[in-house]
């Protein structure tokens, strides 16, 4: 009996807070550390496997949501983690040591179900390519070899840059993103130099309706519809589509809410998977670690889907049977004076 992916997968989905080989080891006395360390060293874990996992319990949706975004997994602890580098985090508000972990997500919107159906590690000294390179590779992955049907993307302000955004145009498909405060765009038709999107005026009727703009870089009859979405009292989004029958902030907003769904996914991937957890050194190993994790996040996911329960009740509720025995029949006696 060999160790196999099914038993790391199975150890992330049990285990509440220590995600460690070491720690494996000693519950699974079947296996040594150094078996499963060589184990995840020599295997090769890719996010095809994570698809066709997934592929099953997808609800399908021609009017679908694609949402792409990265996180990043905290390696502040491990100097010498090969995949690890110094990026921004938006979580930690700064520039932190970790790995950077880019996600597509399948939303339906009639359900509000979402599933994780790709992902890369950004790792640029191993493969040599940005965020954005990731995202075309998806792009055109889910687009093009798997043929899932979608009809809008939505990503970050990171995400908004001409290529990707005319990519999107050009396989017809609408996009919604926001724009970083400082783009230069232009609402005069070419009667003023371009502003910053954050210094434009806005009248009552562009309030609720958008208006049209161009953005500096683009061709020079490509216009795309822009909207001041007020999130809260200190916080300002300028969202542009390339949706120009979009004539309400209300839908756009709505629209945008549903970006939400990935940042949902990136919580509860930490904080149930233990995706940021592994501290082994090679790059191999953390990347099936990755890989792993997103499996067993996946499984938790269809879990609450069928079950009707959070996925937090679903991996918490792993420790009634063991709080029932304990509080029976104690391992460790409480003693008064």
């Amino acid at each position: 009996m060999s160790f196999t992916k099914l038993d790391y997968c199975q150890y992330l989905l049990s285990s509440q807070v220590n995600y460690t080989l070491t720690n494996l080891a000693e519950h699974l006395k079947s296996f040594s550390h150094d078996t499963i360390n060589r184990y995840l060293k020599a295997e090769k874990l890719s996010p095809r496997l994570l698809w066709e996992q997934v592929r099953p319990m997808l609800e399908l949706d021609p009017e679908a949501y694609l949402i792409f975004d990265d996180t990043v997994l905290d390696k502040s602890f491990g100097p010498k983690i090969e995949a690890a580098r110094k990026q921004w985090s938006g979580n930690a508000k700064g520039v932190i040591r970790g790995i950077g972990v880019v996600s597509c997500v399948y939303v339906n919107p009639k359900t509000e179900r979402f599933w994780v159906v790709d992902y890369r590690v950004f790792d640029p000294a191993a493969d040599g390519k940005t965020k954005l390179d990731h995202v075309r590779d998806m792009l055109h992955s889910v687009s093009h070899r798997r043929g899932l049907p979608f009809e809008t993307v939505l990503m970050d302000s990171w995400y908004a840059t001409k290529d990707l955004m005319l990519l999107i145009e050009g396989m017809g498909k609408r996009y919604y993103c926001p724009l970083k405060s400082n783009r230069q765009v232009d609402d005069s038709q070419a009667e003023h130099p371009y502003r910053r999107v954050d210094a434009l005026e806005w009248s009552e009727r562009e309030l609720e309706r958008g208006k049209l703009i161009k953005v500096k870089g683009f061709p020079k009859e490509h216009k795309v519809k822009l909207f001041r979405v007020v999130v809260s009292s200190n916080r300002t989004e300028w969202i542009v589509t390339n949706d120009l029958s979009q004539d309400s902030t209300q839908d756009t907003q709505e629209v945008r809410g549903v970006r939400w769904k990935i940042e949902e996914f990136h919580r509860e991937a930490k904080q149930l998977t233990g995706i940021e957890s592994c501290q082994c050194r090679t790059s191999r190993i953390q990347r099936n670690h990755i890989g792993c994790a997103l499996l067993v996040w996946s499984r938790l996911k269809s879990l609450a889907y069928q079950s009707g329960q959070t996925i937090y009740r679903i991996k918490r509720g792993l420790l009634h049977d063991y709080l029932v025995q304990q509080l029976k029949n104690p391992s460790v006696e409480m003693v008064l004076a």
